[in-house]
């Protein structure tokens, strides 16, 4: 090992944090994301709603950060490019997991399922509500592919501006939101001496079990 990565492997902090077990849950695993999102941000945890989404395709598994762009019962939504490589893994697989580090309050929530396009009229909804270089920037970018150079991503937002003027952009026809469908939700909190605390839902026949994993 050399010197630099002995001082990585020397990198380490103790999570200090107060006990999490199955008396502290809701019999809701959505009902907890939202307790602990909403404690995420009272903590004022940098882009609470950025997450890691992990893909597979032809054997290889891809991770890229995304945005939670909202939940419900139904699961969890995020808005991209329907061309983009995440996009044509899910189509391939439509499976996926997603994963939150909140590190201010020492937490993790880790969740697992099956995905879906959701309807056009969400993905039209959502389109509206984006800042206009956002949508331009929508339109103008072919995610994923390869750019000989900078330049001619900036030429393909002068293109859509030139088009659109100053009026309303609409939602691109390769363009819109995904839900990821649960089966598995982790919600892990750091302890001393690594002994995290880690509650899972798992869904067993439109129920949800609460379990408890070694960390």
């Amino acid at each position: 090992m050399n010197e630099f990565s002995q001082q990585i492997a020397q990198l380490r902090r103790d999570y200090v944090s107060q006990p999490f077990d199955e008396s502290h849950v809701v019999a809701d695993p959505f009902d907890q994301f939202k307790l602990w999102f909403e404690e995420a941000m009272r903590a004022e945890q940098p882009d609470v709603e950025a997450m890691t989404l992990s893909t597979i395709s032809d054997g290889r598994i891809s991770a890229r950060i995304v945005l939670l762009k909202g939940f419900d019962a139904r699961g969890f939504v995020f808005f991209t490019n329907y061309q983009s490589r995440k996009s044509r893994d899910l189509a391939a697989h439509p499976m996926a997991a997603l994963t939150f580090y909140w590190h201010t309050l020492n937490r993790q929530v880790r969740i697992e399922g099956a995905v879906k396009k959701v309807s056009r009229q969400e993905s039209e909804d959502y389109f509206r509500t984006r800042p206009r270089g956002s949508q331009i920037g929508a339109w103008a970018s072919p995610q994923s592919d390869e750019l000989t150079s900078r330049e001619i991503l900036e030429q393909s937002v002068a293109d859509i501006e030139a088009r659109f003027g100053d009026g309303e952009i609409p939602c691109p026809p390769f363009w819109g939101g995904w839900r990821l469908h649960p089966v598995q939700i982790e919600f892990w909190q750091g302890r001393e001496s690594r002994l995290h605390d880690r509650i899972v839902y798992q869904k067993e026949n439109d129920a949800w079990r609460i379990i408890r994993l070694a960390p």
